[in-house]
């Protein structure tokens, strides 16, 4: 699981190969004139994967490729159907919930590069294209540069949070469907948190606050500077450099920080501006109801007698 942040900070190097990574990717998006290169979550894992060397994500290092690619495929194949935004939703998120319990990864990006392509509508193979492209980059820097030393490649996956993760979405999907706002249903760097969070042993009022502060922030940047500078680069430079910032000033180490800025490059551009308001009520939602289930867990936990 993801920990706050020491003040032995990783090397610049390594900043600066995940920040050039991200940068790469958004000049590509900019010299073919295709927003659908421009991966949120593909920022989060460049970060977390090369410069944090997070270890949960690291473990099995193939399956930084397969993994993600599986689910974009399933989240593509199901955008292609004629079926409703909703029921495209709820289809993918059950089936990616299959793929992963099946090929036994807890790899949580991989939600977001499922539910991505229905979330901004991606019709075009270049999106799976980029995602094939930047998952395999991804893993093969952390196999050359052996950034998975020491790292065990074995860890229990524990299916029940799977349940309850499906379970949570399901009330929150209703909920959105009966407000009509089913654009908000997912909001893909926010569904990985929660998946993350839910893995974590301890789960504290303090990490849930940080974490709905930190993704509200990095959304607000995100939709402002979209929505104020032109320059797609430029955007893009001061997105990375602030959310470092805010990452520090918060001492948290939170991957979707850094998807959250360029999901407005992918977003319905009506939506856009609902974005900071939308992260800030998704992650009270989710959160919250995190919180509640693992305080509930942990009080069970206390009650069950020690063992002779």
């Amino acid at each position: 699981m993801l920990n706050p942040m020491t003040d032995d900070i990783r090397p610049l190097a390594a900043y600066a190969a995940a920040f050039g990574f991200i940068l790469m990717m958004v000049f590509a998006a900019v010299t073919f004139g295709d927003s659908e290169i421009v991966l949120p979550e593909i920022a989060a894992m460049a970060v977390a994967l090369w410069a944090w060397r997070e270890k949960g994500w690291l473990r099995q290092p193939e399956k930084i490729f397969f993994v993600p690619s599986i689910t974009a495929i399933i989240g593509f194949a199901v955008n292609l159907s004629d079926l409703s935004f909703t029921v495209k939703i709820l289809l993918v998120l059950c089936l990616m919930l299959i793929a992963m319990r099946a090929i036994g990864s807890n790899l949580a990006p991989a939600l977001a590069t499922g539910f991505l392509p229905v979330v901004t509508n991606a019709t075009h193979y270049s999106f799976l294209i980029a995602i094939f492209v930047t998952t395999f980059a991804l893993m093969l820097g952390v196999m050359l540069f052996k950034l998975n030393r020491g790292v065990p490649r074995d860890a229990p996956v524990k299916y029940k949070y799977m349940l309850v993760y499906l379970a949570i979405h399901l009330v929150w999907i209703a909920i959105t469907v009966l407000a009509g706002y089913p654009h908000m249903a997912i909001i893909p760097p926010i569904t990985v948190v929660v998946y993350e969070s839910l893995q974590m042993p301890m789960y504290m009022r303090k990490m849930a606050l940080k974490q709905t502060a930190v993704l509200t922030l990095s959304a607000l940047i995100g939709t402002v500077l979209f929505l104020a500078v032109e320059n797609t680069l430029l955007v893009a430079v001061i997105d990375l450099a602030l959310i470092y910032g805010l990452l520090h000033l918060f001492e948290a180490r939170i991957p979707a920080a850094y998807a959250f800025p360029f999901l407005p490059f992918v977003f319905p551009a009506e939506f856009v501006p609902q974005l900071p308001v939308g992260a800030f009520v998704v992650s009270v939602f989710f959160f919250s109801l995190v919180l509640a289930y693992k305080t509930y867990e942990r009080k069970q936990m206390a009650n069950v007698p020690a063992m002779a």
